[in-house]
C-alpha cells in the first residue's frame, strides 16, 4: 500500500511538471478564484458580525405607566428577564428620559422646561435575542397593567429580518459560485492533461493496469495543483495583512462590534481546505468520466 501511494505521487509529480505549462496556468487560475473566495469570506465575516449586532440592538419600547408602582415595575422587569427571547432589560426613569430628550433636542429645550411638569414617561427597553420574537414579547407586554403602550416597529423588525436574510442567502450563493467555477477549472485542466496523456493510459490498461493505478496519480496531481494554488493564495494574504487588517479595523469602527482575532487563520485553513479538496475532486471527477468511457 505505501509503495503503491509513493509510487502514485511520483508519478503525479512527474505528470505535474510534465505537463508544467497547463499546471501553472491552472495553479494561476486557482490562486486568483482562492482569493477571491478569501476576500469574500473576510467580507462577508464583517457583514455578519454587523448583521449580529444589529440583530442584538432591535428593541421592544414599553412606556409606562405614571401610576406605575416602582413595586410594579420590579416586578415585570424580573419577569422579563425570565422569558428566553429577552437578553436584556434597561429601565429609564422620567428623569433619565427628560435628560435624554435634552441631549438629543437641545434646541427644544427652551419649550419642554417651559411646561408645568415633566411629560415624558418611564419605559423599559428590552433586547431580543431575535428580532422574530418580537410579537411575542410585545404581546405580553401589552396585557400588562403597568404597561401604557408598546411602541410598534413590526414593520421595521419584518424589513430588517428580511434584509439580513436576503444578505446572507446571497453571501452564501456567491460563496458556492466561487467554488463551482474553481472546481471547473480544475476538472477541465485535469482534462486536459488526461486527453494529452491518452497513450500512455490506453498502454497501461492493455497490459492491464487497474483503474485505481490510473486514476491515483491524476488525483495527486490535482491535489497539487490545489495545494499549491492555496499556499500561494495564504502567503499572498500574508504579505496583505497590513492592509486587510487595517481596512477591517476601519470597518469595525463604524460600528461597536469586535474583529476577532482568528478570522486569518480561519481563513488560511479554509483557503487550503478549499484548495486541496477541490484539487481532489476535480481530478477525480476528470478521470472517472475518462476511464468509463
Amino acid at each position: 500500500m505505501i509503495s503503491f501511494v509513493a509510487f502514485s505521487l511520483r508519478r503525479a509529480w512527474q505528470g505535474f511538471w510534465r505537463n508544467g505549462l497547463m499546471s501553472l496556468a491552472a495553479t494561476a487560475t486557482v490562486v486568483l478564484m482562492l482569493a477571491l473566495l478569501a476576500g469574500l469570506i473576510i467580507l462577508l465575516t464583517g457583514l455578519d458580525a454587523t448583521l449580529d449586532y444589529v440583530q442584538q440592538e432591535v428593541q421592544v419600547v414599553a412606556y409606562v405607566k405614571d401610576s406605575a408602582t416602582a413595586q410594579d415595575i420590579s416586578g415585570l422587569e424580573a419577569s422579563l428577564q425570565r422569558m428566553p427571547q429577552v437578553t436584556q432589560v434597561n429601565f429609564v426613569s422620567k428623569d433619565q428620559a427628560y435628560r435624554d430628550f435634552l441631549a438629543r433636542h437641545p434646541d427644544e429645550a427652551d419649550v419642554i422646561e417651559s411646561l408645568p411638569t415633566n411629560p415624558l414617561p418611564a419605559s423599559l427597553q428590552i433586547n431580543l435575542r431575535d428580532p422574530n420574537d418580537y410579537l411575542d414579547v410585545a404581546g405580553y407586554l401589552n396585557g400588562q397593567p403597568a404597561v401604557d403602550r408598546v411602541m410598534n416597529i413590526q414593520q421595521t423588525v419584518d424589513q430588517l429580518v428580511t434584509v439580513i436574510g436576503i444578505l446572507r442567502i446571497g453571501g452564501t450563493v456567491i460563496l458556492i459560485v466561487v467554488g463551482l467555477i474553481v472546481l471547473f477549472t480544475i476538472v477541465n485542466t485535469i482534462r486536459l492533461a488526461v486527453v494529452a496523456r491518452a497513450d500512455e493510459i490506453e498502454i497501461m490498461r492493455l497490459v492491464g493496469a487497474s483503474d485505481a493505478f490510473i486514476r491515483w496519480p491524476f488525483i495527486f496531481e490535482g491535489a497539487f495543483v490545489g495545494l499549491l494554488g492555496a499556499a500561494i493564495t495564504i502567503g499572498l494574504l500574508f504579505l496583505g495583512q497590513g492592509p486587510i487588517t487595517s481596512f477591517l479595523s476601519d470597518y469595525f469602527k463604524v460600528l461597536p462590534v469586535e474583529a476577532s482575532a482568528t478570522v486569518g487563520q480561519n481563513v488560511a485553513l479554509i483557503v487550503l481546505g478549499a484548495g486541496a479538496g477541490i484539487g481532489v475532486l476535480g481530478s477525480y471527477l476528470s478521470v472517472r468520466s475518462y476511464l468509463i468511457r
